[in-house]
Parts: structure tokens; sequence; C-alpha cells
């Protein structure tokens, strides 16, 4: 029996589950800093494993299309951070000053990879140009999110440290496993094609372990006694709004720089998704233990929208997209078979 479309997936449940876990039972003390090893290996063996499934040859067929891959980058990268910084008289009194922070936060994080292009297809639209435009962004996004982090929360990062240490500190954990991938790709390349599931186990494995150990250190620093129902109910509509303002923009400005209909459809799913995978792990090293917690909580709920209502979406308009060729065969063959009766 399929799932209902609006119903959360079984990795959103589990998400709740641990969050709830860590609220109950969170971890501390030396645990806790063993906890933060195993997820620092597991973050690491994360970004091995995309950087050896990744295919050149993917991204060098798309890597052509320079205006619809510039259009996405500015969306995720300029139009988000912008929209968040303008949008503060309505977001802050709706939600803490900390939720705020994970709201700009989210809003300087890279497009996701594996969901843009699944919706992309679905949808019918522009696979290797979604393929090279969402990779794109997940690379780009090591080193422009820790910079625009730098720019628009001034007050939540980490120690204070620059931009230039926070960037060196994700490329150590990040982008060096990801290159020590795509080098061994050659080697485990088709092992990885063969067995999915690993990555998926260590995808969604190793952001559980991240979200757990935030969670634990968040509760307690007394996260929930700061964060009140009301606000939580807020974060809600400020996660929906910036998603429902994204997905406008991005439908307005590709069909006025006149991009065929695939190319609207890559630029919408790629332009105006957050990723998770990417922005968990970022925000365990850019921000100090006891914030992450709240950071990530705007991420996680945007996260769960955005995979409704684009799965939606993708689905409606992949059921509408009929090409001419099928439409003219479908009015060849209505006749014959009227004949034929």
């Amino acid at each position: 029996m399929a799932r209902p479309k609006l119903l959360p997936d079984n990795f959103t449940l589990c998400l709740v589950s641990t969050v709830i876990l860590a609220s109950l039972l969170p971890v501390h003390g030396q645990a806790a800093v063993a906890f933060n090893w195993l997820t620092n290996i597991a973050v690491g063996l994360l970004f091995f494993l995309h950087g050896a499934k990744l295919s050149r040859e993917a991204i060098v067929a798309g890597a052509t299309h320079w205006r619809l891959h510039l259009v996405v980058l500015l969306s995720t990268f300029a139009f988000f951070p912008l929209l968040g910084l303008a949008l503060k008289p309505l977001l802050s009194p709706l939600v803490t000053p900390a939720l705020y922070a994970g709201v700009l936060f989210l809003c300087t994080l890279p497009s996701t990879v594996q969901s843009s292009i699944a919706f992309t297809s679905i949808a019918k639209g522009n696979v290797p140009a979604a393929v090279c435009s969402a990779s794109a962004s997940s690379l780009l996004g090591i080193f422009i999110t820790p910079a625009l982090v730098s720019v628009v929360i001034t007050n939540q990062a980490a120690g204070g440290t620059s931009a230039w240490h926070t960037v060196w500190s994700i490329v150590l954990q990040l982008l060096v496993p990801f290159v020590a991938g795509q080098l061994l790709r050659p080697m485990i390349g088709r092992w990885i094609e063969r067995n999915r599931g690993v990555l998926k186990f260590v995808d969604q494995g190793s952001i559980l372990l991240v979200v757990y150990a935030a969670f634990s250190e968040a509760v307690n620093e007394g996260l929930w006694h700061h964060i009140p129902l009301a606000a939580l109910a807020g974060l809600l509509v400020v996660c929906a709004v910036l998603l429902a303002i994204a997905l406008a923009l991005t439908m307005f400005v590709s069909k006025r720089l006149g991009f065929n209909r695939a190319d609207q459809i890559t630029i919408i799913f790629c332009g105006s998704k957050k990723s998770l995978a990417a922005g968990v792990p970022m925000a365990k090293v850019i921000f100090a233990s006891h914030s992450v917690g709240a950071v990530v909580l705007p991420l996680m709920l945007f996260h769960q929208i955005q995979l409704m209502v684009c799965a939606a979406l993708a689905q409606r308009w992949g059921a509408r997209d009929i090409s001419p060729e099928k439409r003219a065969a479908s009015k060849e063959a209505r006749p014959a078979a009227v004949a034929r009766r």
C-alpha cells in the first residue's frame, strides 16, 4: 500500500524519534566525547562515499548549460540569504533569536542533490542539468556557506572564528574525504553502484548521529526551556513562507528568462531546496556545540516541508507533461479505435 503524499517518510519519523530520544536521554560526559568522535567518522565516511558515487561524466554532460546553473546558484546563495535578512521584521516576532539564526543558516546552505534530481526526473525536467547544478551547488557550498554565515550571522558562529578558519575546518572534514572518494571511484565506484543501500544507510545514519549529539548537547544546555511552543509554531510558518516565496520566484524568473519547460522544472527544484545532508555536518563544524540543536531545527522542519510540497508538484507536473509526439499519436489512435468499433 503506497504512503499518502503528505505523510512524513520513514527517515523523517526517525529524525523526530531521535530528537525525542535526545530530549529524554541526552548523552553527556565521556560518552558525549566518544559520541562526537563517532559522528566525525560517520560524516567523513558519508562524504567519502558521495565522492565515490558522483559520476564525472554526468557532471561534464550538464556543465555546458551555464545560464541554468547560474540562475540556480544565484537563487541558492544570493536570493535566499537576502530573503532571510529582508524578512527579519516579519520573522523575528515569530521565533526566538536562536531559531532565527537557524533560519539564516538554512538560507546559506547549498541545494540538495538526491531529491532535486529525483523530483526533476519525476516531473520530466532536464535531469543531466539537475545532476550538474545540484552537485555544483553542494561542492561550492563547502566554501560559500561558511563565508555567508560569517556575514549574515555575526554572533552565533563558534567562538567568533574567521570564515577562512571555518572553511579550512570544513575542507578537512568534508571536502578531503569527498576528493578521496572521487580519486578511488575507478576502483570502488561499481561496488558503490551495486550497493546503494550502504550509501543510504551511511547517509541517513550519520545525520541521525549528528542530530542526536547536537540535541543532546542543546538539551543539556536547556534548549526546550528557551524555545516556547509558540516559537515552534511560528517556525512552521516561517519555513512555509520561505519555501513558497522561493518556489514562486524560481517559477517566475525561469519563465521570464525564456527557459523551456524542462529547464524551468530543473531551476525550480534545484533553486528552491536546501540540503539537510550537507547542512547538519556543516552546522556541527561552524557553530558552538551547545547552539547546534536550535540551529538545525529550522532546517529539519524545512526539509520535511520541501519534500512534501515538491513531491506533490513533481507528480502533478509529471502527469501533466505530455510531449507533442505523444499527443499526436494519441489523436491518431483515437479515430482508429473508433473505426474498429
